[in-house]
């Protein structure tokens, strides 16, 4: 079997594209790379919140994907819309890296003395809702600007002095094995600094009528990723407020079996962080009782 992968031309994008091509080849499937400039990509004037619909880092992937021009598509789970376009299903998950957000900091700008180890009145990029929300709640002096643009631009500026700290997914800076010597980094932890649901795992998207591609890339799903997404993402659209909210939900399983959920949450940007946290032996209604909890 020989398909083509429809993805993004960013730098952590064709990793992972890469990646699944090697993940494809060990069960016997070969494949080609199509490169697709989705909304996202084309405006970097705007933060996330001002572009206009939802799941404009996938649209233009979905469509050359219902088309045939590609097969397989491969999506950070995260930009994803919990709903899938009639024609195209998730045939399948990767590991889960890294969940974790981790502030980039420069070095003349940490201060050990302040929460999150950056100074007072710092200038921090993220033009992530979700991140903002929280950093107001934990460091309400600090000044958030939105930064665009991929990883390594990204750190490129914060090197340059635009910014005193920025905030990047874990699992992009592992994913690319970025020199991040020359800056601070604090690891957050993702119980406390809540990330994006379905952060640093990758989804396998295909047409829902090729069930040729869809049974041949069965055993590259991870299940075991799937029960935490799943309820991360059922929070999520319980929200309305689609891949770019102010909702952060990370669930984890432990090595007994039991379940440990972390919400975040604020109504709108500037407005007070609810934060919930629960235990289960089951994932079983685990998000529904998330979801009387919450105050959307």
């Amino acid at each position: 079997m020989h398909i083509i992968i429809g993805t993004r031309g960013s730098e952590l994008a064709l990793w992972q594209a890469h990646f699944v091509q090697d993940e494809l080849k060990k069960i016997g499937i070969s494949s080609e790379l199509k490169i697709i400039t989705t909304k996202g990509d084309s405006i970097q004037h705007l933060s996330f919140d001002k572009i206009e619909g939802k799941g404009f880092f996938t649209k233009e992937i979905e469509d050359a994907l219902l088309s045939s021009e590609v097969d397989l598509a491969v999506h950070s789970m995260k930009d994803l819309p919990t709903s899938q376009p009639e024609g195209l299903k998730l045939a399948a998950l990767s590991y889960r890296d890294d969940a974790a957000d981790w502030l980039i900091i420069n070095k003349q700008s940490v201060d050990f003395q302040q929460i999150l180890q950056f100074k007072l009145n710092a200038k921090i990029g993220t033009s992530s809702a979700r991140r903002k929300s929280q950093l107001q709640d934990f460091r309400p002096d600090a000044e958030l600007v939105d930064i665009r643009g991929n990883v390594p631009t990204r750190i490129q500026k914060l090197a340059n002095g635009d910014f005193d700290a920025i905030m990047l997914a874990a699992a992009g800076l592992n994913r690319l094995k970025l020199d991040l010597s020359a800056f601070h980094v604090v690891k957050l932890n993702p119980r406390e600094f809540v990330p994006a649901p379905a952060q640093a795992v990758l989804a396998l998207q295909v047409r829902t009528t090729d069930l040729q591609l869809q049974k041949a890339i069965l055993p590259l799903h991870h299940s075991e990723v799937s029960d935490c997404t799943n309820i991360e993402r059922k929070i999520l659209q319980a929200s309305g407020g689609g891949c770019h909210a102010p909702l952060g939900a990370y669930c984890e399983r432990d090595t007994r079996g039991n379940y440990h959920l972390f919400v975040a949450n604020a109504k709108n940007l500037g407005e007070p962080l609810q934060r919930i946290r629960l235990s289960s032996a089951t994932k079983l209604n685990l998000a529904e009782e998330a979801l009387k909890l919450l105050k959307f």
